[in-house]
């Protein structure tokens, strides 16, 4: 054996390790929950799965192999079985904190995969070191439930820094905010009254739905909707939905939407499809006392006066009609300008005795309560 060789074996033997130091060392075996290293001292380093992945279930022979040269910090340096302790996932994190230490600083906005989702937030990992995203800084939005997040990747920024109290905290809401505020921003630069938008239905309530156009909703109420009766307006559309619609007004930051576009208003050639005299067919839509009104087609409905649906005496309308049903009338007023058409079922009764010129008795053309 050389002279070198042996002053080599003995500075191994003499060299004194501390806790806390990094050393670097070989890989020398790999079992399932343990790698032993060569850190070139008297007795070699173990580096536990818990000490290597935050994986409970970790396979260490497929991650590291007999060969591999690794970074780890003593954590003791006699674990009482004359081995010293080493930790390749302290510092990872110790380095990671000095990262995020410096994005802190610089307030950088940071990339990291969630890893966990917590009850109270969202928890990622960043170079080894762990960050914290309260629920109330995920989003600017209320979100009841996280799951979604799990395994996505997402953007923020550190907002707290201590490290000694384990307190890293991170922040996607403002982030959000400020994106959302610069396309606010550009959506109103380019919008105007009567423009024909696209956008995406972002909530539907009873009155009507929200619509996101990309910075800013619009409301598009449920006497907008169609030109048409709309009853519910979730049974017409759902959260994600695509809707065409155009601004109706802008009023500040408030933006009204409008399907009612004026070339497919019923009206336009309602003149020479329901003019006086014409026999059509309508639905029964809804009834009072005085009489029922029928859709003709959606957006225009007409009034079925109660003394025009038959010449035998009717109470009031539910006693023979019902809603829903189809019926067969004749027109015997339009008001354009009012937009009112009056019906009647009564003038195209025949019998032996009478004739229609004389079944329409003139009733009030047109009265809603």
């Amino acid at each position: 054996m050389s002279e070198l060789s042996f002053e080599q074996m003995l500075d191994d033997y003499e060299k004194t390790i501390r806790t806390g130091e990094v050393v670097t060392g070989r890989v020398i075996a790999v079992k399932e929950d343990e790698i032993v290293l060569n850190i070139g001292y008297k007795s070699d380093g173990i580096i536990t799965r818990s000490e290597y992945t935050n994986d409970n279930n970790a396979d260490l022979t497929t991650l590291v192999k007999e060969g591999d040269e690794l970074e780890a910090k003593v954590v003791k340096v006699n674990d009482g079985e004359g081995q010293v302790l080493l930790s390749y996932k302290r510092l990872a994190a110790d380095r990671g904190n000095k990262r995020l230490e410096e994005a802190f600083e610089n307030k950088e906005v940071l990339t990291a995969k969630v890893s966990q989702v917590l009850v109270g937030g969202l928890s990622v990992i960043v170079e080894g070191a762990r960050v914290f995203i309260p629920a109330s800084l995920v989003s600017d939005v209320y979100e009841k439930n996280l799951d979604k997040y799990a395994g996505q990747e997402i953007e923020f920024v550190i907002t707290e820094f201590n490290p000694r109290k384990r307190r890293i905290i991170g922040d996607r809401r403002q982030l959000l905010a400020a994106k959302k505020a610069e396309m606010q921003k550009a959506l109103f630069e380019r919008i105007e009254p009567g423009m024909t938008v696209e956008g995406t239905v972002k909530n539907v309530t009873d009155f009507g739905a929200f619509i996101d156009l990309g910075g800013a909703d619009g409301l598009l109420h449920i006497s907008e909707m169609s030109w048409g009766r709309i009853e519910n307006p979730k049974k017409v559309f759902k959260v994600g939905d695509t809707v065409k619609a155009f601004i109706k007004e802008i009023n500040g930051e408030k933006i009204a939407l409008s399907m009612k576009f004026p070339d497919e208003n019923p009206w336009v050639t309602a003149a020479e499809k329901y003019a006086v005299g014409n026999v059509i067919e309508g639905r029964v839509a809804r009834m009072t006392d005085f009489g029922a009104f029928v859709e003709l087609e959606p957006g225009i409905d007409a009034l079925l006066h109660v003394s025009q649906i038959s010449r035998a005496h009717v109470e009031k309308p539910a006693d023979v009609l019902s809603i829903g049903e189809v019926i067969t009338a004749q027109v015997v007023d339009f008001n354009e300008e009012g937009r009112k058409i009056s019906l009647s079922m009564k003038v195209l009764e025949r019998n032996s005795s009478e004739d229609s010129e004389d079944a329409y008795d003139g009733e009030p053309a047109y009265t809603e309560e």
